[in-house]
């Protein structure tokens, strides 16, 4: 921790906490050897482990969450009253194979990779709590920090809710999180008050008819073309039928049907995404999928089954949070490092903390300044500027130590 670089914010604190060069390189090795060994949801063991000694090095009492993976970590003393602020990080990767040829840090394990940038999310984090940890000890931490590290981010409906059971948001009254974004340079945050990402559910339909020959399709269910019709009209009739400015989405990622050129099949299978960008389209809209299935199957006389699976409401960012951590990135970074971002289609389950607290999201620049490749979320070759990590440590600290200045007025 560097004392010499601390920050003013005009009509406010000091804020400590910026990174020091030896700590600046501990983490991005920490990244690296994440990135190495990435672990798929509520598989995250090698994961939850090396968080849990690092933390308990920094004299620290993690504790691992009840399922077996994840951890919570509380830094200072708690009066038990005064409402805690939550850091909280996904620790999970990717069933996707790592692509990259070019750098030492590749993937280890096959078809799996950190390709989202939760080896960022999570080592941000742990170094915002080793830095805090060592400023309570010198007395300079105003007020108690709790950090999460919530594993199975990647898995409908996310690790949250599960994390949320084991008590993580017990006494806290605020939560904060960033995620990263390939479109920022890294240096830079994006902020966004109000919905900053969508809503997204999994979709499974199922079609199923008698089968026939391809001569006679008038003797049967053509289930081909009922399932054609499907892919092609639900996402328009849904649309249609919710206020344009939802953004509501019907996606398709996967049809299967038949095995022979001259058999019409019996069964055909659909599976996509549902997405949308604000709470009460989200809310409607299992009800208005279900109708229009089942208005395309009827006319085609087939027999639908629709499995409608809830995946994660829209972030949605507290203003006042927001105003926080965009304060915090003003004193370490200055206005220039601040830029406004767009609402993303992307779900992500930090939404369910915010069911239940006030939080805000921001976007963590990743971006090689100069860089002109398109390195995008939930590819192979995803990789970040790792400047990146220093950033979000020192807006982790900065919010912690701001948000318990505040509390203290």
């Amino acid at each position: 921790m560097s004392r010499e670089s601390e920050t003013d914010l005009p009509g406010s604190v000091n804020l400590p906490g910026t990174l020091s060069e030896p700590l600046r390189a501990e983490l991005i090795a920490f990244r690296r050897d994440l990135h190495m060994h990435p672990e798929l949801g509520n598989q995250e063991f090698r994961t939850t482990a090396a968080i849990k000694a690092r933390l308990e090095q920094a004299g620290l009492a993690p504790q691992v969450l009840s399922m077996g993976t994840g951890l919570v970590c509380d830094i200072g003393t708690w009066d038990g009253v005064q409402p805690l602020l939550a850091l909280r990080a996904d620790i999970d990767a990717l069933p996707i194979p790592d692509t990259k040829t070019t750098v030492p840090y590749r993937s280890t394990v096959p078809e799996r990779a950190h390709a989202c940038g939760h080896d960022v999310h999570t080592t941000s984090v742990l170094g915002a709590g080793i830095v805090l940890a060592e400023l309570d000890r010198e007395g300079l931490l105003p007020a108690p920090v709790r950090l999460i590290f919530q594993p199975a981010e990647e898995v409908l409906p996310g690790g949250a809710p599960d994390a949320i059971e084991c008590g993580v948001l017990d006494g806290v009254g605020s939560i904060i999180a960033v995620h990263c974004d390939p479109k920022v340079d890294a240096g830079s945050i994006g902020l966004r008050s109000g919905p900053i990402t969508s809503a997204c559910d999994r979709l499974e339909i199922s079609l199923d008819g008698p089968g026939g020959h391809t001569a006679r399709p008038h003797l049967t269910t053509d289930l081909v073309i009922a399932a054609a019709k499907v892919v092609t009209e639900v996402p328009s009739m849904v649309a249609r039928r919710a206020d344009a400015r939802s953004g509501l989405a019907v996606t398709w990622g996967r049809i299967e049907s038949g095995h022979a050129p001259n058999v019409i099949p019996n069964h055909a299978e659909l599976s996509g995404t549902v997405r949308c960008l604000d709470l009460p389209t989200w809310r409607a809209a299992p009800d208005l999928v279900h109708a229009a299935v089942d208005e395309i199957a009827t006319v085609h006389r087939a027999k639908s089954q629709i499995d409608y699976i809830r995946g994660v409401p829209p972030v949605v960012n507290d203003p006042a949070v927001t105003e926080l951590i965009r304060d915090a990135q003003l004193a370490r970074g200055g206005a220039q490092s601040i830029e406004d971002t767009e609402q993303s289609l992307g779900g992500e389950d930090f939404s369910w903390y915010l069911e239940h607290v006030p939080g805000a999201l921001a976007r963590l620049g990743v971006r090689r300044p100069g860089d002109t490749v398109r390195r995008d979320l939930h590819r192979g070759d995803f990789d970040v500027d790792e400047e990146s990590i220093r950033v979000g440590v020192e807006l982790f600290t900065a919010v912690a130590l701001l948000h318990g200045h505040r509390t203290q007025d």
